[in-house]
């Protein structure tokens, strides 16, 4: 398995038609953000990592300093969770959370955050809840945070 990071692959448009192949419904969305150039200036600061294995692409996630919360204060996000069904069970996207503590801890961050409508999923993985809000979209959502610290980098999925 290897961590791509989108934006430095050299198959941008291959990863992109997979990334579209996935069922939920945020993916158009993201796909746009893509196509139309428009990641950076609606997620700010950030990329879009990828769980793969050789051409197949597990799961994904963007790590970013905006998301769907509008909050300046809370920075930054992991977002656009999504691992395709035939790969659900084996904890890949902790692979891919992980690889964002370690980016926020390279940046000397201290603390990351996830926004979700699901609850029991994050708190594996060292999340913890903080409190709900409505979204940039209109509806409510969890919002989570774990603080990283060097335990944490020290620390395998």
């Amino acid at each position: 398995m290897e961590i791509i990071d989108y934006f430095k692959s050299d198959k941008p448009d291959y990863w992109l038609a997979e990334i579209k192949k996935g069922d939920w419904g945020a993916i158009p969305t993201l796909a746009r953000f893509i196509e139309e150039n428009f990641f950076h200036e609606n997620l700010g600061e950030g990329t879009l990592l990828l769980l793969t294995e050789g051409d197949r692409l597990l799961s994904f996630v963007t790590f970013a300093e905006r998301d769907c919360i509008d909050d300046e204060k809370l920075s930054p996000w992991i977002g656009f969770v999504y691992t395709f069904p035939e790969y659900r069970g084996h904890h890949y996207v902790g692979k891919l959370i992980f690889r964002c503590e370690e980016i926020a801890s390279e940046k000397g961050i201290s603390q990351i955050y996830i926004c979700t409508d699901h609850i029991g999923l994050y708190e594996k993985y060292g999340f913890t809840y903080i409190e709900s809000r409505a979204d940039i979209y209109g509806g409510d959502s969890r919002i989570y945070r774990k603080n990283i610290s060097e335990e944490n980098q020290n620390a395998k999925f």
